[in-house]
């Protein structure tokens, strides 16, 4: 059922999903309930911690989780950066090796960098054509010096779901902690089992920006890299948002219960999409796994068109898309997702439908496209051909 949280048009959920009700609520509730120092321990106070408790506790719930294990930090960023850095400071004496797959988010790409210039190695596993990284090769990549391992759950830019069972079986067996970046998934499906460390980021499943879930387990080496402070647990220093927190647990748990119904209803949405974008549009690549995917995410490729300017013709058709990298569009680079994939990187477009988008949207979607993208490829060759 459509829903007034899904602006009209808008497809860009894997960038940030509409804030869901329940966030809104809890988000007003907590500003005039949690806003005291959780860390002293008069009255309100200790309300306030009571409410930063909960929200931790129903984190954990949905993640399988103990509340003890549950930091909130001031994004997915930076619970992955925590995460990467931390994981592998404290396993130095094990060694400097860490292994990430070709595709994830710019996030852990960026902490590895930094890993490598400090002297570290980093072993980089490749995908296949759907996105996909192989059990095996990647179980390969590890090493007697591994000191930490990532996988993301689903890639943030196709939707293609990643081997994580057997990723975390072969990193059990080597003994090397395993980091599941679980932005893209978390609250959409089950989370996948055998992590060491997850990340996760709120305003991914309608809660409010700004708020980052950094998950450890009881028993996995952890080193904060940031200095020394007495919040948070000692691994996320400052002044804890709770009203944030309150909010962004509560839309957790709502978002996921809406999506056992909104799942499947989504997913069939992005068949549809699928099937009916190459069938109308000539000389169109769908990329990402057809099955072991996420159920809002869709991206394709366009010969022959721009991704931005087909991005900007689309926009003035009322319709909120991305192309490339969400975090990188700014750039004008080629995704290193399609890249490392070996599909079409120009041309690109990811629809990422949010929860209760109306299939009259992606009725209109599918009949502006053809046209949208007929004219952009006449301009482009009349420019070559005054």
């Amino acid at each position: 059922m459509a829903d007034s949280s899904a602006p009209d048009g808008y497809f860009d959920a894997a960038s940030t999903e509409p804030p869901h009700p329940a966030a809104r609520a809890a988000l007003l509730e907590a500003l005039d309930a949690g806003w005291a120092d959780p860390a002293r321990l008069y009255g309100r106070a200790r309300s306030t911690r009571m409410l930063l408790d909960r929200a931790r506790a129903r984190v954990a719930g949905v993640l399988g989780a103990r509340p003890d294990e549950v930091s909130f930090t001031s994004s997915g960023t930076q619970a992955v950066h925590l995460a990467v850095l931390g994981g592998l400071q404290a396993r130095r004496r094990a060694g400097r090796h860490l292994v990430v797959s070709a595709v994830e988010h710019s996030s852990v790409l960026h902490a590895a960098e930094l890993h490598e210039a400090d002297g570290g190695e980093v072993t980089v596993v490749g995908v296949d054509r759907a996105g996909r990284v192989d059990p095996a090769e990647f179980a390969a990549a590890l090493r007697p010096d591994t000191a930490l391992a990532c996988l993301q759950s689903a890639n943030h830019e196709v939707g293609t779901l990643q081997p994580v069972a057997e990723a975390a079986e072969a990193c059990r067996a080597a003994g090397v902690p395993l980091l599941v970046d679980a932005a893209q998934s978390l609250g959409r499906v089950d989370v996948p089992g055998g992590w060491s460390l997850l990340a996760g980021s709120a305003h991914k499943w309608g809660g409010p920006a700004g708020v980052g879930v950094l998950a450890i387990r009881k028993g996995t080496r952890w080193r904060s890299p940031l200095p020394a402070d007495e919040r948070g647990a000692r691994r996320v220093p400052g002044f804890e948002n709770v009203p944030a927190a309150v909010a962004a647990a509560a839309a957790l748990e709502a978002f996921r219960a809406d999506a056992e119904a909104e799942g499947p209803r989504l997913a069939a949405l992005v068949d549809r999409i699928r099937a009916e974008v190459p069938a109308a549009v000539p000389d169109v690549e769908v990329v990402g796994d057809p099955v072991r995917r996420l159920p809002h995410i869709v991206t394709f490729s366009c010969l022959y068109v721009e991704g931005e300017a087909l991005l900007t013709e689309l926009d003035r058709a009322g319709f909120a898309v991305s192309s490339g990298s969400s975090c990188t569009a700014d750039t004008l680079r080629p995704s290193h997702v399609l890249e490392a994939m070996g599909v079409i990187t120009h041309g690109n477009v990811r629809v990422s439908l949010p929860r209760g988008v109306a299939s009259a949207d992606v009725d209109r979607f599918l009949t502006v496209l053809p046209g949208t993208v007929a004219r952009l490829r006449r301009t482009a060759l009349n420019a070559l051909d005054p």
